[in-house]
């Protein structure tokens, strides 16, 4: 027979024991590996079938975006660190600034790397973190929780909703505290782990797929790639330098020495090389017709 609960958290899908790895610790390495390949198999069907509401987020964090708003990831222990992952990869991906898109998280930068004791369990803290980076109205709050109830996010996204920024909920739970605070609520329900409790496995994995949705797909309607070319790279280094060649390459069918050109004259920046070579225009005028365009390539290269 099932034991009663001892308390609230123990009634959720993602504390509870999975009865296929009771005997978890007997198997053979091959045997492990096979269930916990066969468990993580169910999380993007979890995510699938959550897609609906990761649209409508998506949405809300284009409008902010519009806005001049930011996108700012909030969470505690893994997920923080997964939010925090997410905001860090933007700039050399999409060329944003690093505060368009910023990850916090419980107990402060240092926890990422090391774990800052009872921090997930300060709901003021969330808030007063929001506070401390000036959240305002133009922005966009994801609050995100395997439980969906750490109290550090509670308390964050319902001090963003005060303020009127909008707010995107993230948990592995359904019927999450988290969700009653959110314009948006995505539950993504991955279930039991094999290993009870621990949810850097598949809800972590969830939380990830989900975090890769939410900015690409954001990114790619703001203007940030043409195609599916990472136009707003910033070529930081050699492999950089490198990839830009080839994306202007690839995005103009132009010959290398043309690509190198354009590249140099355009200092480096994917997107004005592009209009360049395809509108036979100069720098300058590359640059005018992208903003007055929205910093749009296709819309750029139009007639």
């Amino acid at each position: 027979m099932t034991p009663e609960p001892l308390t609230e958290l123990g009634v959720l899908g993602t504390e509870t024991a999975h009865p296929r790895t009771a005997l978890l610790d007997t198997m053979s390495t091959a045997e492990l590996l096979a269930v916990m390949n066969e468990e993580d198999r169910g999380v993007p069907l979890a995510v699938e079938r959550a897609l609906p509401d990761i649209a409508r987020a998506v949405d809300v964090i284009v409008a902010a975006r519009r806005r001049d708003g930011r996108l700012i990831y909030l969470g505690a222990g893994t997920s923080g660190r997964i939010g925090l992952l997410d905001a860090v990869e933007c700039p050399p991906t999409f060329g944003t600034e690093p505060e368009e898109v910023i990850g916090l998280i419980a107990g402060g930068q240092r926890a990422f790397a090391d774990a800052v004791e009872g921090a997930e369990d300060d709901a003021d803290q969330g808030a007063a973190d929001l506070a401390a980076i000036g959240l305002s109205t133009r922005d966009v709050v994801v609050g995100i929780a395997a439980s969906g109830r750490t109290p550090y996010v509670l308390g964050g996204l319902a001090y963003a909703r005060r303020l009127g920024a909008a707010t995107v909920s993230l948990a592995s739970n359904p019927a999450a505290p988290i969700s009653r605070e959110a314009d948006v609520a995505i539950e993504v329900v991955t279930g039991p782990e094999i290993l009870t409790g621990s949810t850097r496995l598949k809800a972590g994995t969830a939380q990830k797929l989900v975090c890769n949705m939410l900015s690409t797909a954001s990114m790619v309607q703001t203007g940030k790639v043409y195609g599916n070319l990472m136009v707003d790279l910033h070529p930081t280094n050699a492999k950089l330098v490198d990839r830009t060649q080839r994306i202007v390459a690839e995005a103009t069918r132009a010959d290398g020495d043309a690509v190198q050109e354009a590249v140099r004259a355009a200092g480096g920046h994917a997107k004005t090389a592009i209009v360049m070579l395809l509108r036979r225009c100069t720098a300058d005028d590359a640059r005018r017709r992208l903003a007055e365009r929205h910093d749009s390539v296709r819309a750029a290269v139009a007639p």
